[in-house]
């Protein structure tokens, strides 16, 4: 394994609205890089976010070099976050988004390529999977270095909501969201964990404290919570700002973290040609190696039934 311990290490980010501005203060004194650059279609805009972030590093208790970009300075970036976009409005659903959103992806994809950027893409804007197979596509760089955001949010929050439910610590629960950042995801039971208990055992041993059908609400409210927060405030960019911070923090520190990120699959629970939310491992090469657990054939059924929802999004997308 190389070592990439000394090198200094860049991020651009791309769209300096609530989310890619969650996303950069979330950065301030995480020591995950030295340099990031901010580019907005308001690059008056950009140059006052970076100014107000960089007046923050002599507290920071870090240092990073903050500044309005140019997409030329992409080309020796190690990691281009895509945060641009339009935003989801009250009502709207994700897939809603797909067409404007494709519409500004050609033309940051294109222009960041076009500096001689070869490094990782690291995709946000919803709906994430289908941007994140657009970006696959028109960068033509490696499945493995296209990654989106996925369903890393979503599992924090199931994660969160468990541990609040069986009263431990959110990081001793090991549990996932799978499938589509969106209507069709889905919870596999048989692969969720308190230490190493499996959450339908603990249901069985402990049946007047816990229960399946209160695990399945769980599982809807995670599905529904960013409608919910829409609803309450507009828009959500504090957990996937910080969820974005935890996937480069994988990337720029070569981990090897097991996340839930958007993933190209070529063969991995049955499915091919699609990016879908799935373990993976990641380092410095982006995604390592996509997890395949062991579903049941229920579940293994949800994701089919969400890896086709998304191609059949990306095939309306493509006509």
């Amino acid at each position: 394994m190389m070592d990439y311990s000394n090198d200094k290490k860049k991020i651009v980010l791309v769209g300096a609205g609530l989310v890619g501005m969650s996303f950069a203060y979330a950065l301030l004194g995480s020591h995950i890089c030295e340099e990031l650059g901010i580019i907005d279609i308001d690059h008056k805009r950009a140059e006052g976010e970076a100014l107000d972030l960089s007046h923050g590093m002599a507290l920071s208790g870090g240092y990073m070099k903050i500044y309005a970009a140019e997409y030329t300075d992409c080309f020796d970036a190690d990691l281009v976050v895509i945060c641009a976009g339009v935003p989801q409005k009250p009502g709207e659903t994700r897939i809603d988004l797909l067409h404007n959103n494709a519409r500004v992806f050609k033309e940051i994809v294109e222009q960041v390529m076009a500096s001689g950027f070869n490094g990782i893409f690291l995709v946000a804007t919803n709906p994430v999977d289908v941007m994140t197979a657009l970006t696959r596509e028109l960068s033509g760089l490696p499945a493995n270095r296209v990654i989106g955001s996925g369903t890393t949010l979503d599992t924090a929050r199931l994660r969160f909501a468990l541990g609040e439910y069986f009263a431990v610590d959110p990081r001793n629960v090991h549990a996932y969201v799978m499938g589509e950042h969106g209507d069709s995801e889905f919870v596999p039971w048989s692969q969720a964990y308190v230490s190493t208990m499996n959450v339908l055992k603990i249901c069985e041993k402990e049946p007047t404290k816990f229960c399946r059908e209160e695990l399945d609400q769980i599982a809807k409210d995670v599905k529904t919570a960013a409608y919910k927060i829409i609803e309450a405030k507009r828009a959500t960019y504090y957990g996937i700002g910080m969820a974005l911070r935890r996937v480069a923090r994988a990337i720029l520190q070569n981990e090897g973290s097991v996340l839930t990120v958007s993933a190209y699959l070529t063969g991995e629970y049955g499915q091919s040609g699609v990016n879908v939310g799935v373990p993976c491992v990641i380092g410095r090469e982006g995604i390592r190696r996509v997890i395949e657990l062991d579903l049941t054939p229920e579940e293994r059924e949800k994701m089919a039934a969400s890896c086709e929802f998304l191609r059949d999004v990306h095939r309306q997308l493509k006509n």
